[in-house]
């Protein structure tokens, strides 16, 4: 722990969220005792107004910008221009009112969405312009793209220090497990859960197996973006990511086992499988901010089960 922490006042987007409770935690570990959290419900970072006043308002040193609309798969199918709009504006505005305010940084959290649909496994920063993004999340994986490049644009000509980074795909507890929003983990994790409380033979799983993703403990994400907030100042783009591609077949045998569930796993092939692999290279952000994941997949999926399991009702109550 260094004293860096101790003297920053650091505002939050999204930091009552998944991913912001795992951000916030750590910055107070870290000794960060002025962390801001604004609700949306008080401050709605869409309206341009509203993101220019709470940057005024509470003046931090650093600005994190984890707010979002996500969704897996059916939700980017369902609702494309909702996310598509809701992110662009969010980040947007968090980034013209902290240049306006003279925030000292400015932190955007991205997607791995961004990256064309494909990408050579494993993806590094500089292909992310080689294509376009897969169908089915494009829509929000280019509203987050187009943050990296405000970003860019903005250190050329008004000198706004601010740093963008991409994780791969998070799971952890208090992940949102509501069939509207739920990613990939959580909705599997509910679907075994639910099948063995039923005693059901099997299970139907979208797509064919064959895709492959990355994950990301929620922990290990918290301790990359607070790292980066803190070292990396730099106008590149960062994956963060546990360098661990894992077939979706494998994952959802995985979680069937750690569940209990005994029977048997059908495909539904008529859904897609999203993008076919996803595994990005770690290099620059252990070089340039000494950044690795430590959690296992398979120690990290049963936090989660528990977590799930003991928290039902909360877990499945988020639907945006």
């Amino acid at each position: 722990m260094s004293d860096y922490w101790r003297k920053q006042r650091v505002l939050v987007t999204g930091g009552a969220g998944f991913l912001g409770q795992a951000v916030v935690a750590r910055l107070h570990a870290e000794g960060c005792a002025d962390v801001v959290v604004p609700r949306s419900k008080d401050h709605d970072l869409r309206e341009a107004g509203a993101a220019n006043a709470l940057l005024v308002s509470q003046a931090p040193d650093i600005v994190i910008h984890l707010a979002a609309r996500v969704g897996g798969i059916g939700a980017n199918m369902a609702r494309p221009a909702d996310l598509y709009l809701d992110n662009l504006l969010l980040g947007t505005n968090i980034i013209e009112a902290a240049r306006l305010a003279g925030t000292a940084k400015t932190v955007i959290v991205g997607t791995i969405c961004s990256y064309p649909k494909f990408t050579p496994v494993p993806f590094t920063e500089d292909s992310l312009w080689t294509g376009y993004p897969e169908e089915t999340n494009a829509p929000y994986g280019v509203a987050k793209l187009a943050q990296l490049v405000h970003l860019q644009a903005n250190r050329a000509q008004y000198g706004q220090r601010g740093i963008y980074l991409m994780p791969t795909n998070l799971y952890g507890p208090g992940d949102k497990f509501h069939p509207a929003v739920s990613h990939v983990i959580p909705a599997l994790i509910k679907k075994c859960v639910e099948a063995r409380d039923r005693g059901d033979a099997t299970i139907t799983v979208w797509g064919t197996g064959a895709a492959s993703r990355e994950f990301l403990y929620v922990d290990d994400a918290a301790r990359g973006i607070v790292a980066a907030s803190e070292n990396y100042d730099d106008a590149e783009p960062v994956n963060l990511g546990a360098h661990e591609e894992t077939p979706i077949r494998a994952l959802v045998e995985t979680i069937a086992e750690l569940v209990g569930f005994e029977g048997e796993l059908e495909w539904d092939r008529t859904k897609p499988d999203g993008q076919p692999r996803r595994c990005v290279d770690t290099t620059r952000a252990r070089e340039s901010f000494g950044f690795t994941a430590t959690t296992t997949l398979t120690d990290g999926l049963r936090a989660t089960i528990d977590w799930y399991e003991a928290n039902i009702e909360a877990a499945e109550a988020a639907t945006i």
